[in-house]
């Protein structure tokens, strides 16, 4: 199980490594730049990156924390840059 905490000490990992997370039902939401996820004490918010600006979103969804199941890294899509 991850608390808040986890999760925002592997978002600030330096240097970021996108990440997948996996949440309960077996959803996914894969995570380029670390400035799309807001995380909270009992939820997190993550922005789906917008075509024009990989690093701004263009819709969110708010997961409770408790449903996060794992973290995966993912490589680095080309062109993409890290929160640095």
């Amino acid at each position: 199980m991850f608390n808040s905490d986890d999760i925002q000490s592997r978002l600030r990992q330096q240097p970021f490594v996108p990440v997948r997370i996996i949440i309960n039902s077996g959803q996914t939401f894969d995570v380029f730049h670390p400035d799309l996820v807001l995380v909270g004490c009992r939820d997190m918010i993550i922005g789906m990156a917008s075509n024009e600006n990989p690093a701004q979103y263009d819709r969110t969804t708010r997961i409770p924390i408790m449903h996060v199941a794992a973290l995966e890294d993912l490589p680095s899509p080309s062109g993409v840059v890290g929160g640095n």
